[in-house]
């Protein structure tokens, strides 16, 4: 077997006030490639693309050729300060000036180019409300997203003790005693919530209709405006809960995406494991499995040439595959 090329890391740190700073990791070689922004879900950070070994979803990518930039939403990761009872910020605040900020860190180090964009979880549905929505203009070409939903519309006890209980009422319960959802101690996740995200995130996975807390702005409607870039897709057999396959397939019919495509990662079809929601990305067998066939994805969708929204605007895009 060939030797695989060095992979460059480096933390890059983002000033965002005076009070806030951002962690943005980056693997590449030699700084070349199509940018692709990675962004994690909720109660996590994004270590769930790359472990302290120098494996994972994003060294991977930068192996096949890409330019990866993983961000720390604030607050968490890396991110300073750390989130707690007096962080007072929440998904208004991540699509007004995080997003915008890790944009436009990328157009500066990588030039004004298409960027490819990736997520896990929660964090597709945020790069989807910021495309309906976008604060800085940005070109993306092609985005895929492993176990991400909006809505959780599956009943089983499963769902019942993790969301119903946990979620609900143990999460309300601590955000109501100590100012933010410790998700690490209470083991529901690997990082903390802020109270507001606490309360945005819900009332999204709550809601029917996907509105803006502050102005009622419909996102899904925006979505079905515009045509979004080609969009993969997957969630594991095993993800019953907080990636349903059903709930992940109602998300691309919410956002009317014609050329987005679905998969099913499972032994039936053809994979070698049954996969959830945190081993879609961590399982070491991923790297063979399932991982080539985004890669492919992403190459398949980094020439595209797609018109940019100006600020505040939905536009068509044309020319998709």
């Amino acid at each position: 077997m060939a030797a695989q090329t060095e992979i460059l890391q480096e933390s890059i740190f983002i000033p965002l006030n005076d009070t806030d700073t951002l962690h943005l990791k980056r693997f590449s070689q030699q700084h070349q490639g199509t940018p692709v922004f990675l962004v994690h879900g909720s109660i996590e950070n994004g270590r769930i693309f790359y472990s302290t070994s120098g494996k994972g979803f994003a060294p991977y990518l930068a192996q096949q050729g890409f330019d990866v930039f993983v961000a720390d939403l604030r607050g968490r990761g890396q991110s300073t300060p750390a989130i707690s009872g007096k962080s007072d910020f929440g998904l208004t605040h991540t699509l007004k000036e995080d997003f915008p900020a890790f944009i436009n860190k990328i157009k500066e180090l990588k030039g004004d180019v298409a960027q490819l964009w990736g997520a896990h979880s929660w964090g597709g549905v945020l790069m989807l409300a910021y495309l309906a929505r976008p604060e800085v203009p940005v070109e993306v070409n092609g985005m895929a997203f492993f176990g991400t939903k909006r809505r959780i519309s599956v009943q089983s006890f499963k769902k019942f003790f993790m969301i119903d209980v946990m979620w609900n009422w143990v999460a309300k319960a601590t955000v109501a005693a100590r100012g933010a959802l410790y998700a690490k101690q209470l083991k529901m996740g690997s990082d903390s919530e802020t109270k507001l995200t606490h309360s945005q995130t819900h009332e999204w996975v709550e809601q029917r209709r996907w509105l803006d807390w502050n102005d009622n702005f419909d996102y899904a409607a925006a979505l079905k405006r515009m045509q979004l870039p080609p969009t993969l897709y997957l969630t594991g057999s095993k993800d019953d809960v907080l990636g349903h396959p059903k709930d992940v397939q109602k998300l691309m019919k919410e956002t009317g995406s014609g050329s987005s495509e679905f998969r099913l990662l499972s032994k039936a079809s053809g994979y070698k494991h049954d996969y959830g929601h945190i081993d879609a990305l961590t399982h070491p067998d991923a790297v063979q499995d399932h991982f080539p066939e985004v890669a492919a994805w992403f190459k398949k969708c980094e020439t595209l040439q797609l018109f940019r929204p100006q600020k505040g605007q939905v536009k068509r895009r044309n020319n998709l595959i």
